[in-house]
This record gives C-alpha cells, structure tokens and sequence, in this order.
C-alpha cells in the first residue's frame, strides 16, 4: 500500500510546473536546445489545461 502511495504523490508535478514557469537563472549555462525543450514544454501544459477547462465547461453546461 505504501508503495501504491509513493506513486500517486502529485507533488514533484507541481514542483515541475513551478520550475519551467519560474525566470532562468543567467548564472546557469544553457543551450539553443534546452530553452526550445523548455518553451516546447511550456505551450504543451498551457494548451493542456485550456483544454481541461474547456472540457469542465462542456461537461457542466450539459
């Protein structure tokens, strides 16, 4: 039961959401491709909860 628990936590996805959204540090080296990895995943959470809201509207207007 434990171990079923450890795989539910959400809390490293929250975490992950706040870390791609927070301003880079211009101490830390980056690449061309790890800002296109990050902006790539920034667009996919934005149109991913649009579309989470847009499927709660549908489902409480019916």
């Amino acid at each position: 039961m434990n171990r079923l628990l450890d795989y539910l936590k959400i809390g490293p996805v929250f975490a992950y959401f706040l870390r791609v959204f927070r301003k880079p540090n211009p101490n830390d080296p980056s690449s061309f491709n790890l800002r296109m990895m990050h902006g790539i995943n920034r667009i996919s959470i934005v149109m991913f909860l649009f579309c989470l809201t847009v499927m709660a509207v549908r489902a409480c207007t019916r």
